[in-house]
C-alpha cells in the first residue's frame, strides 16, 4: 500500500510512501558490511525488508502525516519532483505521484500547518518545494517549515563556503526558495510544536539531525528519520551506513535511540523501512530485536 493509517486516535500517524526500491547493492548503503553476516540476521529473513530474489535491501522513500487537534504535521518530504541529482539516478528528475496519494488521506498541501525535516539530506526535503512557471515555491503554503537551528546553520555554512557538494541543488530546490518565502522556523533541537509533539536532539547522522517524540498520554511513537536505515540496525545498531556524516556519533545516538524505547510499547516509524512500517523495540541478551505493533 502506497498510504497507511499506522496509529489510530488523537494523534493519528499515516505514511505516504513516494517510491520503495531493492535495486541497490547491500553495500550501497552498508559498504564494509559482508553478505554473509547481513544473511546471518533476522531482519534479512523478512520479505518485508529485504528482497527474497536478490538479497538486496529494501529502500522505502516516504513521509508521515501526523493528525493531532492542534493541527497537522508532516515530517520529511522526501525527493521531490523535477530536482537535480545527477549522482543518483533513481532521485534525478523524477516525478512520482506523491501529492496525489497525499489526497488519498483527504489531504491537500493547503491543509498541512507543519513541515518538519528530521535533517536537510536531498530525500528529506524535495516536496518541500515544487515548480510553478519555472519558479521554486512552498508546496505547502499555509505550513510553518520547522527545521533545528544546527541543521540549518550547518548547510547554510557549507552553501556559503563551498560552490559545489554534494546537497548544493538540493539548498538551491528545496530549502532556498522556502526561506525566501517568510516560511521557515530556525527551532531548537528540541522544540516543542505543540503538547505531545517534540523534537529531539539526534545529532551523528547529520549534525543537527532530530527524531520527533509522539504521545497522546496513553500511547506513544518516535518518528526516527535516519537515525535507522534499515532495521537489521535494530539487531546490529553497530552496522553503520555510507550515508552518516559521524559515524561514532551517529552510532551513539542509534543506541540511546534504541535504549530509550525499549520494552516501553513505543511504535517506532522510521525514515526508510520498507512500506514505512511500524515496530515496537524490545531488549534481548545481547542485542535489540523488534515486534510488530499490536
Amino acid at each position: 500500500m502506497l498510504v497507511k493509517k499506522h496509529i489510530p486516535g488523537p494523534f493519528e500517524i499515516s505514511s505516504v510512501q513516494e517510491y520503495e526500491t531493492s535495486a541497490n547493492s547491500l553495500n550501497f548503503i552498508f559498504p564494509d558490511l559482508s553478505n554473509d553476516k547481513f544473511s546471518s540476521t533476522r531482519a534479512f529473513k523478512d520479505s518485508r525488508f529485504v528482497n527474497p530474489i536478490n538479497g538486496f535491501p529494501k529502500m522505502s522513500y516516504h513521509s508521515f502525516i501526523l493528525r493531532t487537534p492542534h493541527g497537522i504535521v508532516l515530517v520529511d518530504t522526501c525527493v521531490g519532483a523535477h530536482k537535480e541529482h545527477p549522482l543518483i539516478a533513481e532521485w534525478h528528475m523524477q516525478n512520482y505521484p506523491y501529492l496525489n496519494r497525499l489526497k488519498q488521506l483527504n489531504l491537500t498541501p493547503a491543509d498541512i500547518d507543519f513541515v518538519c525535516c528530521t535533517h536537510l539530506h536531498g530525500d528529506h526535503v524535495g516536496w518541500n518545494t515544487r515548480l510553478e512557471n519555472g519558479h521554486w515555491v512552498p508546496t505547502f503554503p499555509n505550513a510553518r517549515y520547522l527545521i533545528a537551528k544546527p541543521e540549518y546553520d550547518y548547510w547554510e555554512n557549507i552553501h556559503n563556503k563551498t560552490k559545489n557538494h554534494v546537497f548544493k541543488t538540493a539548498w538551491n530546490e528545496s530549502v532556498l526558495p522556502v526561506m525566501e518565502a517568510g516560511q521557515i522556523d530556525k527551532v531548537s533541537a528540541e522544540h516543542e510544536i505543540f503538547n505531545g509533539v517534540q523534537l529531539r536532539p539526534a545529532f551523528g547522522h547529520s549534525p543537527g539531525n532530530v527524531v520527533i517524540d509522539v504521545s497522546d498520554g496513553k500511547r506513544s511513537a518516535i518518528l526516527t528519520g535516519d537515525v535507522l536505515h534499515h532495521p537489521v540496525q535494530i539487531e546490529r545498531p553497530e552496522w553503520y551506513t555510507v550515508f552518516d556524516d559521524d559515524q561514532k556519533m551517529a552510532l551513539d545516538t542509534r543506541i540511546k535511540t534504541l535504549e530509550r524505547i525499549a520494552d516501553r510499547g513505543t511504535v517506532m516509524l522510521a525514515g526508510h523501512f520498507g512500506g514505512a512500517t511500524p515496530l515496537i523495540i524490545e531488549s534481548g541478551k545481547k542485542y535489540f530485536r523488534y515486534t510488530n505493533p499490536i
